[in-house]
């Protein structure tokens, strides 16, 4: 059963078959980024399934909230992407789980007794690595080959409403994907979110039928 499109444009919507092949491409993505940061940590990654659906943006902090459960503060770091499928990925961690995040690793991040220059480094490098394995391997899977813009810290201690206001937003629909990644002992959780471009939606479906086509 497809998940439902909240507040969007009858025209910007996947098939169920898209939606699948989408969730396919996206796991074995998570893999990827999930064995890297596996090796950032040293520990076992365990990795959520996928979920894909069509929002408003307006919509999209508290759709987030419904899917993650989180109602306290996170630390966000936000990158941008480009090809004909364009968005943003976006990696979110409650702020208060970053402590647990830093005693899994050693120099230089412990150097400072947990400070919080020290820990938000930890954070963003997580966030970049991620980002980075996950839509590189998403578009070249669907035949893009993305333009990155550089990774930034959207910000610490944040509210979910913050990091997708909409007028820091320039689209009024996206397509959302979200997955999350947990340490074997769920002290630490990260959830990574695309939101792709409504203009993109002609160029992401094209891309999935073909891949469909070549099964």
């Amino acid at each position: 059963m497809s998940e439902p499109t909240l507040g969007a444009s009858p025209g910007l919507a996947l098939s169920e078959d898209q939606r699948d092949a989408l969730q396919e491409v996206a796991n074995m993505a998570m893999g990827q980024a999930a064995t890297r940061l596996s090796k950032l940590l040293g520990t076992f990654i365990e990795l959520s399934v996928p979920r894909v659906m069509v929002v408003d943006v307006k919509q999209a902090s508290e759709t987030l909230r419904t899917m993650t459960g989180i109602t306290d503060t996170v630390t966000a770091v936000r990158q941008g992407f480009r090809s004909d499928i364009k968005g943003e990925a976006i990696v979110l961690c409650r702020s208060s789980s970053v402590t647990q995040l830093c005693t899994l690793v050693d120099d230089p991040y412990t150097k400072s007794s947990y400070e919080a220059a020290s820990q938000t480094e930890l954070v963003f490098d997580v966030a970049t690595v991620l980002m980075g394995a996950c839509v590189s391997c998403i578009l070249d899977s669907l035949g893009r080959a993305p333009i990155f813009s550089p990774p930034g810290m959207l910000g610490v201690d944040m509210a979910l409403e913050d990091v997708f206001h909409p007028a820091s937003i320039a689209w009024k629909t996206a397509l959302l994907l979200e997955v999350n990644f947990a340490l074997e002992d769920h002290s630490f959780r990260a959830h990574l979110v695309m939101l792709m471009a409504e203009d993109s939606f002609l160029h992401l479906n094209e891309a999935l039928d073909t891949l469909l086509s070549s099964l």
